[in-house]
C-alpha cells in the first residue's frame, strides 16, 4: 500500500517577523490562500493514502497547533522528535513505522512547505513514482530549472530508463550541494540537471537497509524504538534522538545509495523559502509589487508587503520587503531576503524570546 509522510519540523526562519518558534512557515497561509502550507500539503496527498496512512512527523512542541489543523489526523500518526537532528531520523522514524504496520508499504516522503499546482498532475506523478519503487530501487522527483538558483541542491541525471506509464524515468549520477552562481549557470547551460525539489518515493524495507548501511548509528537508534514496550516507547524514543547527529536524508542516504532514480517533476513547485520567493505564488499588481493585508502601495515598483495589524503605506519604494506584524517590523532588500535568518540568529544571540 502507499504511504505518505510529512515533514513538519522545520522552523521557517527566513519567514521572520510572520513565522515564530511556535508558528513556523508550515502554519502558515502563504501565497494568497486560506489554508496553511500543511494543511494544503495533506489535501494534494490524502486522495492516495486517507488519513490511516498518513504520518505527518514535527517537534514536540507543534503537536498542539498539528492536532488543531489536521483533525482527522489518527492520534499515532502524528511522529513527535524530542530533539529535532535533521531529516535522516525524520524519515528513519516513519519508514520504520510503516514498516511495522505494511511490511511491504511503499512510502512517500513529502515537505510540509511547498506550493505544488494543480493537485491532480502532482497525485499523477506520485503514483508513477510509486509504481517505479516497487522495484526496490529510490525515487526523486527533480524539476526543471528555470533560473541559475543557489538556493536549491541540484540532481544530475544519466542514462534514460524506460518509462512508467506516460512518465520519463532517468538514473540519478550524481546530487549536488548548493552552487555558487557561475556553477548554477553552467548547469542550466549543459542541460541535464534539475532541482532537488526534497521528496522522495520509497520502499519502507529499502530505507531501513539502507539506514542500516550507511547510517548505523541510526539504524542502532531504530531497532531500540521498534523493540520498546509501548509503556517505554517514549522515553527510548528520546534517549536515541538527543544522541543522533544531526544529518539529512539527502546526505546519509541519497548520496551513497547506487540504485537511486529520478522522475521529473513537470508542474508549478515553489519552496517558498523566503518573502523574495512570494511573487512566484502570488499575483503582482502593475507595479510588480504583491501585498497581503490593509496595504496601500503608490509609486512603488517589486515589493513585498504584508501588513498583520493596522494599515501600511509604501511610497515611491523599489525592491523592497516590507513586513509588519503586532510586535516586529522588517525592511530589507528583496535581494537580501534569504539573510533574514540571521536576524532570527542575532535575536537568539541576545535572547529577545518575546520575538521569537
Amino acid at each position: 500500500m502507499i504511504h505518505a509522510m510529512i515533514m513538519a519540523g522545520g522552523s521557517g526562519t527566513r519567514f521572520w517577523p510572520l513565522s515564530r518558534e511556535l508558528r513556523p512557515k508550515q502554519f502558515l497561509a502563504i501565497g494568497g490562500d486560506d489554508q496553511t502550507l500543511l494543511e494544503a500539503t495533506a489535501e494534494r496527498i490524502l486522495p492516495m493514502c486517507v488519513w490511516d496512512r498518513l504520518l505527518v512527523v514535527a517537534s514536540e512542541h507543534h503537536a498542539k497547533p498539528i492536532r488543531k489543523l489536521l483533525p482527522d489526523l489518527p492520534r499515532g500518526n502524528l511522529l513527535l522528535e524530542p530533539a529535532a537532528r535533521n531529516t535522516a531520523p525524520a524519515v528513519g522514524l516513519a519508514a520504520l513505522e510503516v514498516h511495522m504496520r505494511d511490511p511491504e508499504g511503499v512510502l512517500v516522503v513529502l515537505p510540509s512547505d511547498h506550493v505544488i499546482r494543480p493537485a491532480g498532475k502532482f497525485r499523477t506523478l506520485i503514483r508513477a513514482a510509486c509504481r517505479a519503487a516497487k522495484s526496490g530501487a529510490f525515487i526523486t522527483l527533480g524539476i526543471s530549472p528555470t533560473r541559475p538558483e543557489t538556493g536549491y541542491g541540484y540532481i544530475r541525471v544519466g542514462r534514460k530508463l524506460n518509462p512508467v506509464g506516460k512518465q520519463a524515468l532517468f538514473d540519478v549520477d550524481c546530487f549536488t550541494e548548493k552552487p555558487d552562481h557561475p556553477k548554477a549557470l553552467s548547469f542550466l547551460r549543459q542541460g541535464g540537471y534539475f532541482w532537488n525539489s526534497g521528496m522522495f518515493v520509497f520502499r519502507a524495507d529499502v530505507m531501513l537497509q539502507a539506514i542500516a548501511s550507511h547510517l548505523p548509528d541510526l539504524h542502532a537508534g531504530l531497532e531500540r524504538v521498534r523493540t520498546a514496550s509501548k509503556g517505554k516507547r517514549k522515553r527510548v524514543l528520546r534517549e536515541v534522538f538527543e544522541n543522533l547527529d544531526s544529518v539529512s536524508i539527502d546526505y546519509g542516504i541519497m548520496e551513497k545509495v547506487s540504485n537511486i532514480q529520478m522522475l521529473p517533476c513537470e508542474l508549478f513547485w515553489s519552496d517558498v523559502g523566503s518573502w523574495a520567493a512570494l511573487p512566484e505564488v502570488m499575483q503582482q499588481d502593475q507595479g510588480n509589487n504583491v501585498y497581503e493585508g490593509d496595504v496601500l502601495m503608490l509609486s512603488s515598483r517589486g515589493c513585498v508587503v504584508h501588513a498583520s495589524s493596522r494599515l501600511v503605506t509604501c511610497v515611491g519604494l523599489k525592491d523592497l520587503v516590507v513586513v509588519e506584524t503586532p510586535d516586529a517590523v522588517l525592511v530589507c532588500p528583496v535581494s537580501e531576503a534569504q539573510a533574514v535568518r540571521q536576524v532570527v540568529d542575532r535575536l537568539r544571540q541576545e535572547q529577545r524570546k518575546d520575538v521569537l
